[in-house]
Protein backbone atom coordinates (compact mmCIF):
# COMPACT_ATOMS: atom_id res chain seq x y z
CA UNK A 1 0.00 0.00 0.00
CA UNK A 2 1.43 3.21 -0.98
CA UNK A 3 2.16 6.27 1.78
CA UNK A 4 -0.07 9.37 0.58
CA UNK A 5 0.41 12.82 2.45
CA UNK A 6 -1.64 13.22 5.29
CA UNK A 7 -5.54 15.09 4.63
CA UNK A 8 -4.97 18.96 4.62
CA UNK A 9 -1.67 18.52 4.12
CA UNK A 10 -0.69 19.27 0.02
CA UNK A 11 2.44 19.34 -1.61
CA UNK A 12 3.72 22.14 -3.42
CA UNK A 13 5.35 21.37 -6.78
CA UNK A 14 7.05 22.91 -8.79
CA UNK A 15 4.81 24.91 -11.24
CA UNK A 16 3.11 25.57 -8.57
CA UNK A 17 6.27 26.83 -6.31
CA UNK A 18 6.71 29.75 -8.87
CA UNK A 19 3.14 31.69 -8.32
CA UNK A 20 4.09 31.40 -4.45
CA UNK A 21 8.04 32.83 -4.67
CA UNK A 22 6.42 35.90 -6.59
CA UNK A 23 3.82 36.47 -4.01
CA UNK A 24 6.40 36.30 -0.93
CA UNK A 25 8.82 38.03 -2.61
CA UNK A 26 6.59 41.00 -3.28
CA UNK A 27 5.64 41.15 0.55
CA UNK A 28 9.08 40.87 1.79
CA UNK A 29 9.97 43.71 -0.80
CA UNK A 30 7.20 45.68 0.87
CA UNK A 31 7.65 45.05 4.44
CA UNK A 32 11.74 45.58 3.88
CA UNK A 33 10.55 49.14 2.11
CA UNK A 34 8.29 49.68 5.29
CA UNK A 35 11.04 49.30 7.67
CA UNK A 36 9.68 45.62 9.16
CA UNK A 37 12.85 42.76 9.54
CA UNK A 38 12.22 39.48 9.75
CA UNK A 39 11.90 37.11 12.97
CA UNK A 40 12.07 33.29 12.93
CA UNK A 41 10.88 30.75 15.60
CA UNK A 42 9.93 27.20 15.87
CA UNK A 43 6.48 25.57 14.95
CA UNK A 44 6.66 23.57 17.89
CA UNK A 45 5.91 25.51 21.13
CA UNK A 46 4.72 24.39 24.81
CA UNK A 47 0.44 24.41 24.67
CA UNK A 48 0.11 26.50 27.57
CA UNK A 49 1.61 29.33 25.29
CA UNK A 50 -1.48 29.02 23.37
CA UNK A 51 -4.06 28.23 25.88
CA UNK A 52 -2.93 31.55 27.61
CA UNK A 53 -3.17 33.61 24.46
CA UNK A 54 -5.40 32.34 21.99
CA UNK A 55 -7.89 31.66 24.85
CA UNK A 56 -9.03 28.10 26.26
CA UNK A 57 -12.68 28.17 25.37
CA UNK A 58 -11.99 29.10 21.33
CA UNK A 59 -12.48 26.84 18.51
CA UNK A 60 -8.83 26.58 17.96
CA UNK A 61 -7.74 25.77 21.15
CA UNK A 62 -10.66 23.11 21.87
CA UNK A 63 -11.01 21.75 18.84
CA UNK A 64 -7.94 22.95 16.28
CA UNK A 65 -4.72 22.16 18.01
CA UNK A 66 -2.44 19.05 16.74
CA UNK A 67 -1.21 18.58 20.28
CA UNK A 68 0.77 15.65 21.81
CA UNK A 69 2.84 14.67 25.00
CA UNK A 70 6.75 14.13 24.03
CA UNK A 71 9.14 11.45 26.09
CA UNK A 72 9.25 13.63 29.03
CA UNK A 73 5.38 13.99 29.31
CA UNK A 74 5.37 17.71 28.75
CA UNK A 75 2.67 18.90 26.27
CA UNK A 76 3.33 20.74 22.60
CA UNK A 77 1.67 21.85 20.02
CA UNK A 78 2.19 22.77 16.37
CA UNK A 79 1.42 26.50 16.11
CA UNK A 80 -1.76 27.21 15.11
CA UNK A 81 -1.10 31.07 14.65
CA UNK A 82 2.00 32.90 15.09
CA UNK A 83 1.37 35.86 17.33
CA UNK A 84 1.71 34.19 20.56
CA UNK A 85 5.22 32.55 19.10
CA UNK A 86 6.40 35.77 18.10
CA UNK A 87 5.44 37.92 21.69
CA UNK A 88 7.08 34.51 23.10
CA UNK A 89 10.40 34.68 21.23
CA UNK A 90 10.35 38.42 21.40
CA UNK A 91 9.96 38.45 24.82
CA UNK A 92 12.26 35.58 25.36
CA UNK A 93 14.88 37.22 23.72
CA UNK A 94 14.80 40.93 25.25
CA UNK A 95 13.53 42.64 22.02
CA UNK A 96 10.47 44.64 24.09
CA UNK A 97 12.00 46.14 27.05
CA UNK A 98 11.88 50.01 26.69
CA UNK A 99 11.62 49.51 22.77
CA UNK A 100 9.70 49.23 19.93
CA UNK A 101 10.02 46.79 16.95
CA UNK A 102 8.43 45.57 13.64
CA UNK A 103 8.96 42.69 12.74
CA UNK A 104 7.63 40.04 10.31
CA UNK A 105 7.33 36.06 10.06
CA UNK A 106 6.17 33.46 7.10
CA UNK A 107 6.02 29.45 7.63
CA UNK A 108 3.29 26.60 8.11
CA UNK A 109 0.15 26.79 10.71
CA UNK A 110 -1.48 24.00 11.80
CA UNK A 111 -5.17 23.37 12.79
CA UNK A 112 -7.49 20.52 12.47
CA UNK A 113 -10.29 21.47 10.23
CA UNK A 114 -12.45 20.11 7.29
CA UNK A 115 -9.98 20.98 4.63
CA UNK A 116 -11.49 22.95 1.76
CA UNK A 117 -10.63 25.24 -1.31
CA UNK A 118 -8.44 27.87 0.80
CA UNK A 119 -8.78 26.12 4.37
CA UNK A 120 -5.87 22.99 4.68
CA UNK A 121 -5.15 21.26 7.80
CA UNK A 122 -1.24 22.84 7.04
CA UNK A 123 -1.65 26.36 5.66
CA UNK A 124 0.87 28.90 5.63
CA UNK A 125 0.73 32.63 6.73
CA UNK A 126 3.05 35.64 6.61
CA UNK A 127 2.62 37.65 9.97
CA UNK A 128 3.51 41.18 10.39
CA UNK A 129 3.90 42.51 14.30
CA UNK A 130 4.54 45.81 15.93
CA UNK A 131 4.99 46.33 19.37
CA UNK A 132 5.70 49.14 21.62
CA UNK A 133 3.74 51.68 20.13
CA UNK A 134 0.48 52.71 21.62
CA UNK A 135 -1.09 55.24 19.29
CA UNK A 136 -3.57 54.77 15.89
CA UNK A 137 -1.14 55.64 13.44
CA UNK A 138 0.88 52.56 13.27
CA UNK A 139 -2.37 51.18 13.18
CA UNK A 140 -3.37 52.89 10.19
CA UNK A 141 0.56 52.28 8.80
CA UNK A 142 -0.14 48.50 8.39
CA UNK A 143 -3.30 49.47 6.58
CA UNK A 144 -1.58 51.67 4.40
CA UNK A 145 0.75 49.44 3.51
CA UNK A 146 -0.90 46.03 2.63
CA UNK A 147 -2.84 48.82 0.42
CA UNK A 148 -0.12 49.27 -1.93
CA UNK A 149 0.66 45.77 -1.53
CA UNK A 150 -2.61 44.83 -3.01
CA UNK A 151 -1.99 47.63 -5.93
CA UNK A 152 1.27 46.18 -6.34
CA UNK A 153 -0.41 43.06 -6.81
CA UNK A 154 -2.76 44.22 -9.26
CA UNK A 155 -5.92 42.92 -6.56
CA UNK A 156 -6.99 46.30 -5.08
CA UNK A 157 -10.05 46.21 -6.84
CA UNK A 158 -11.06 42.48 -5.45
CA UNK A 159 -10.88 43.39 -1.57
CA UNK A 160 -12.57 45.45 0.84
CA UNK A 161 -11.21 46.54 4.17
CA UNK A 162 -13.54 45.99 7.39
CA UNK A 163 -12.76 47.66 10.27
CA UNK A 164 -13.87 48.00 13.66
CA UNK A 165 -13.19 48.90 17.49
CA UNK A 166 -13.44 46.05 20.40
CA UNK A 167 -12.64 48.54 22.78
CA UNK A 168 -10.71 47.38 26.17
CA UNK A 169 -11.42 43.84 27.93
CA UNK A 170 -13.13 45.67 30.62
CA UNK A 171 -15.37 47.38 27.53
CA UNK A 172 -16.06 43.99 26.13
CA UNK A 173 -16.59 42.20 29.86
CA UNK A 174 -19.91 44.90 30.11
CA UNK A 175 -20.27 43.80 26.95
CA UNK A 176 -20.25 40.33 26.79
CA UNK A 177 -22.95 40.52 29.68
CA UNK A 178 -25.59 42.19 27.98
CA UNK A 179 -25.38 40.11 25.05
CA UNK A 180 -25.71 36.84 26.98
CA UNK A 181 -28.42 38.60 28.54
CA UNK A 182 -30.34 39.52 25.59
CA UNK A 183 -28.93 35.70 23.64
CA UNK A 184 -30.15 33.87 26.39
CA UNK A 185 -34.26 35.47 26.26
CA UNK A 186 -33.68 33.92 23.06
CA UNK A 187 -32.44 30.76 23.20
CA UNK A 188 -34.26 28.77 20.83
CA UNK A 189 -34.01 31.17 18.14
CA UNK A 190 -30.02 30.73 17.43
CA UNK A 191 -28.50 28.04 15.50
CA UNK A 192 -26.77 25.32 17.57
CA UNK A 193 -23.12 26.27 17.06
CA UNK A 194 -24.64 29.82 18.20
CA UNK A 195 -25.84 28.15 21.56
CA UNK A 196 -22.73 25.98 22.33
CA UNK A 197 -20.78 29.41 22.21
CA UNK A 198 -23.60 30.94 24.55
CA UNK A 199 -21.99 29.79 27.50
CA UNK A 200 -17.84 29.49 26.16
CA UNK A 201 -17.36 32.61 24.07
CA UNK A 202 -20.32 34.38 23.08
CA UNK A 203 -19.20 37.22 21.40
CA UNK A 204 -18.05 34.72 18.25
CA UNK A 205 -22.03 34.55 17.73
CA UNK A 206 -22.17 37.83 15.99
CA UNK A 207 -19.99 36.59 13.11
CA UNK A 208 -22.11 33.70 13.36
CA UNK A 209 -22.98 32.61 9.33
CA UNK A 210 -26.26 31.25 10.15
CA UNK A 211 -29.29 33.55 8.43
CA UNK A 212 -31.54 33.59 11.19
CA UNK A 213 -29.19 34.32 13.89
CA UNK A 214 -28.03 37.50 11.98
CA UNK A 215 -31.12 38.51 11.68
CA UNK A 216 -31.81 38.12 15.62
CA UNK A 217 -28.86 40.02 16.21
CA UNK A 218 -30.53 42.94 14.93
CA UNK A 219 -31.94 43.88 17.63
CA UNK A 220 -29.49 43.06 20.13
CA UNK A 221 -27.08 45.61 22.19
CA UNK A 222 -24.31 47.24 19.68
CA UNK A 223 -20.82 47.15 21.18
CA UNK A 224 -19.82 49.94 19.97
CA UNK A 225 -22.40 51.78 22.83
CA UNK A 226 -20.35 50.09 25.41
CA UNK A 227 -17.11 51.15 23.95
CA UNK A 228 -14.95 54.04 26.57
CA UNK A 229 -13.57 57.46 25.08
CA UNK A 230 -9.81 56.49 24.66
CA UNK A 231 -10.90 53.81 22.34
CA UNK A 232 -13.83 55.95 20.32
CA UNK A 233 -11.01 59.03 19.90
CA UNK A 234 -8.00 55.87 18.92
CA UNK A 235 -10.79 54.72 16.30
CA UNK A 236 -11.49 58.05 15.47
CA UNK A 237 -8.01 59.37 14.53
CA UNK A 238 -7.25 55.47 12.41
CA UNK A 239 -10.61 56.56 10.21
CA UNK A 240 -9.17 59.70 9.94
CA UNK A 241 -6.26 58.95 8.64
CA UNK A 242 -7.60 56.05 6.01
CA UNK A 243 -9.67 58.74 4.91
CA UNK A 244 -7.13 61.79 3.97
CA UNK A 245 -4.78 58.44 2.30
CA UNK A 246 -7.84 57.87 0.02
CA UNK A 247 -7.84 54.17 1.69
CA UNK A 248 -11.76 52.57 1.35
CA UNK A 249 -13.26 50.73 4.15
CA UNK A 250 -16.55 49.72 5.95
CA UNK A 251 -16.92 49.94 9.46
CA UNK A 252 -18.37 46.26 10.48
CA UNK A 253 -19.90 46.57 14.04
CA UNK A 254 -20.06 42.81 14.15
CA UNK A 255 -16.41 42.41 13.47
CA UNK A 256 -14.82 40.65 16.47
CA UNK A 257 -11.92 37.84 15.08
CA UNK A 258 -12.14 34.19 16.81
CA UNK A 259 -8.93 34.89 19.20
CA UNK A 260 -9.51 36.64 22.80
CA UNK A 261 -6.25 38.61 22.60
CA UNK A 262 -7.64 41.26 20.67
CA UNK A 263 -8.33 45.03 22.29
CA UNK A 264 -9.45 48.16 20.43
CA UNK A 265 -8.90 47.96 16.14
CA UNK A 266 -9.31 44.72 14.59
CA UNK A 267 -10.00 44.44 10.72
CA UNK A 268 -10.27 41.65 7.82
CA UNK A 269 -9.24 42.31 4.18
CA UNK A 270 -11.80 40.23 1.97
CA UNK A 271 -12.65 39.38 -1.15
CA UNK A 272 -16.02 38.48 -2.90
CA UNK A 273 -13.50 36.26 -5.56
CA UNK A 274 -12.72 33.00 -3.00
CA UNK A 275 -16.59 31.81 -2.36
CA UNK A 276 -17.14 30.92 1.22
CA UNK A 277 -12.75 31.72 1.81
CA UNK A 278 -13.03 35.23 1.89
CA UNK A 279 -10.77 36.92 4.39
CA UNK A 280 -7.08 36.65 2.73
CA UNK A 281 -5.69 39.32 5.57
CA UNK A 282 -6.78 39.68 9.04
CA UNK A 283 -5.38 41.61 12.24
CA UNK A 284 -5.66 44.10 15.00
CA UNK A 285 -4.53 45.25 18.27
CA UNK A 286 -3.38 42.74 21.57
CA UNK A 287 -2.18 45.65 23.59
CA UNK A 288 -2.45 43.32 26.94
CA UNK A 289 -1.21 39.94 25.45
CA UNK A 290 2.65 40.84 26.17
CA UNK A 291 1.95 40.78 29.81
CA UNK A 292 -0.58 37.56 29.45
CA UNK A 293 2.28 36.03 28.89
CA UNK A 294 4.34 37.08 31.75
CA UNK A 295 6.30 39.63 29.99
CA UNK A 296 6.13 43.52 31.04
CA UNK A 297 3.31 45.65 29.69
CA UNK A 298 4.07 46.24 26.05
CA UNK A 299 1.36 47.15 23.06
CA UNK A 300 0.81 45.34 19.89
CA UNK A 301 -0.98 45.23 16.80
CA UNK A 302 -0.31 42.82 13.64
CA UNK A 303 -2.20 41.00 10.83
CA UNK A 304 -1.73 37.61 9.07
CA UNK A 305 -2.35 37.03 5.67
CA UNK A 306 -3.28 33.22 4.14
CA UNK A 307 -0.69 32.43 1.33
CA UNK A 308 -3.04 29.82 -0.37
CA UNK A 309 -5.65 32.42 -0.54
CA UNK A 310 -3.94 34.90 -1.79
CA UNK A 311 -2.12 32.84 -4.39
CA UNK A 312 -5.72 31.38 -5.22
CA UNK A 313 -6.84 34.76 -5.73
CA UNK A 314 -4.23 35.97 -7.78
CA UNK A 315 -5.25 32.91 -10.12
CA UNK A 316 -8.48 33.50 -9.87
CA UNK A 317 -8.53 37.44 -10.77
CA UNK A 318 -5.63 36.56 -13.81
CA UNK A 319 -2.91 39.10 -12.78
CA UNK A 320 -0.02 36.76 -12.60
CA UNK A 321 2.45 38.43 -15.08
CA UNK A 322 3.48 36.29 -17.83
CA UNK A 323 7.07 35.69 -16.65
CA UNK A 324 6.16 33.80 -13.65
CA UNK A 325 6.80 30.22 -13.84
CA UNK A 326 8.67 30.00 -16.46
CA UNK A 327 11.93 28.77 -14.90
CA UNK A 328 14.95 29.57 -17.47
CA UNK A 329 15.63 32.03 -20.42
CA UNK A 330 18.31 29.49 -21.74
CA UNK A 331 18.56 25.93 -22.76
CA UNK A 332 22.34 24.90 -23.96
CA UNK A 333 22.35 21.65 -25.82
CA UNK A 334 25.33 19.68 -26.07
CA UNK A 335 25.21 17.33 -28.95
CA UNK A 336 28.13 14.74 -29.34
CA UNK A 337 31.10 14.74 -27.32
CA UNK A 338 30.73 18.34 -25.69
CA UNK A 339 29.75 17.89 -22.41
CA UNK A 340 32.77 19.28 -20.73
CA UNK A 341 32.97 22.42 -23.38
CA UNK A 342 29.17 22.75 -22.90
CA UNK A 343 29.67 22.88 -18.48
CA UNK A 344 32.71 25.16 -19.23
CA UNK A 345 30.55 27.27 -21.48
CA UNK A 346 27.53 27.37 -19.28
CA UNK A 347 29.34 28.95 -16.21
CA UNK A 348 31.42 31.83 -18.51
CA UNK A 349 27.88 32.84 -18.85
CA UNK A 350 26.36 33.07 -15.86
CA UNK A 351 29.70 34.86 -14.71
CA UNK A 352 29.35 37.36 -17.53
CA UNK A 353 25.51 37.39 -17.70
CA UNK A 354 24.38 36.82 -14.16
CA UNK A 355 21.07 38.25 -15.09
CA UNK A 356 20.18 35.11 -17.49
CA UNK A 357 18.73 32.11 -16.31
CA UNK A 358 20.36 29.27 -18.10
CA UNK A 359 19.86 26.03 -18.13
CA UNK A 360 22.41 23.06 -19.48
CA UNK A 361 21.15 19.84 -21.24
CA UNK A 362 22.62 16.81 -19.39
CA UNK A 363 22.24 13.21 -19.82
CA UNK A 364 23.35 13.12 -23.78
CA UNK A 365 20.66 12.23 -26.49
CA UNK A 366 20.17 13.49 -30.08
CA UNK A 367 19.65 16.73 -31.23
CA UNK A 368 15.88 16.01 -31.68
CA UNK A 369 15.89 14.93 -28.36
CA UNK A 370 17.26 17.79 -27.05
CA UNK A 371 15.65 20.12 -28.83
CA UNK A 372 12.24 18.88 -27.75
CA UNK A 373 13.55 19.18 -24.00
CA UNK A 374 14.97 22.57 -24.64
CA UNK A 375 11.07 23.68 -25.83
CA UNK A 376 9.35 22.33 -23.01
CA UNK A 377 11.76 24.18 -20.52
CA UNK A 378 10.24 26.99 -21.42
CA UNK A 379 13.20 28.81 -22.54
CA UNK A 380 13.09 31.52 -25.30
CA UNK A 381 16.46 30.80 -26.62
CA UNK A 382 18.60 27.59 -27.69
CA UNK A 383 22.42 27.59 -27.78
CA UNK A 384 23.53 24.81 -29.68
CA UNK A 385 26.96 23.42 -29.14
CA UNK A 386 27.87 20.48 -31.07
CA UNK A 387 31.63 19.38 -31.95
CA UNK A 388 31.57 21.42 -35.20
CA UNK A 389 30.73 24.57 -32.65
CA UNK A 390 33.00 23.48 -30.23
CA UNK A 391 35.99 22.63 -32.89
CA UNK A 392 35.56 27.16 -34.32
CA UNK A 393 34.47 28.36 -31.03
CA UNK A 394 31.08 29.33 -31.73
CA UNK A 395 27.75 28.70 -31.24
CA UNK A 396 24.44 28.21 -32.97
CA UNK A 397 21.30 30.53 -31.62
CA UNK A 398 18.18 29.19 -32.16
CA UNK A 399 14.83 31.35 -31.25
CA UNK A 400 12.40 29.35 -29.88
CA UNK A 401 9.51 31.94 -28.90
CA UNK A 402 9.85 34.08 -31.86
CA UNK A 403 9.98 33.83 -35.83
CA UNK A 404 13.38 34.37 -36.44
CA UNK A 405 15.86 32.68 -38.55
CA UNK A 406 18.78 30.34 -36.68
CA UNK A 407 21.96 32.08 -36.76
CA UNK A 408 25.97 30.84 -35.60
CA UNK A 409 28.19 33.24 -33.45
CA UNK A 410 31.90 33.34 -32.27
CA UNK A 411 31.48 32.54 -28.84
CA UNK A 412 33.37 35.80 -27.90
CA UNK A 413 30.15 37.65 -29.63
CA UNK A 414 27.76 35.67 -27.08
CA UNK A 415 27.75 37.51 -24.12
CA UNK A 416 26.89 40.50 -26.27
CA UNK A 417 24.53 39.42 -27.94
CA UNK A 418 22.73 38.00 -24.76
CA UNK A 419 23.23 41.50 -22.61
CA UNK A 420 20.95 42.74 -25.39
CA UNK A 421 18.18 40.14 -26.05
CA UNK A 422 17.83 39.60 -22.46
CA UNK A 423 18.35 43.12 -20.78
Amino acid sequence: MKIQSIRGMNDLLPQQSALWQYLERAVADMLDRYGYREIRFPILEQTELFKRAVGEVTDIVEKEMYCFDDRNGDSLSLRPEGTAGCVRACSENGLLHNQSQRLWYSGPMFRYERPQKGRLRQFHQIGVEAFGLNGPDIDAELLLMTARLWQQLHIDHAVTLQINSLGTAADRATYRAALVEFLEARYEQLDKDSQQRLTSNPMRILDSKDAQTQALLNDAPSLSDFIDQPSRDHFAQLCAVLDAAGVSYEINPRLVRGLDYYSKTVFEWVTTSLGAQGTVCAGGRYDGLVEQLGGKPCAGVGFAMGVERLVLLLDELGVVPDSIGQPVDLYLLAVGEVEQQALLLAENLRNECPQIRLQTHCGGGSFKSQIKKADKSGATVALILGEDEAASNSIGVKYLRENLDQQTVAQVDLVELLNNTFK
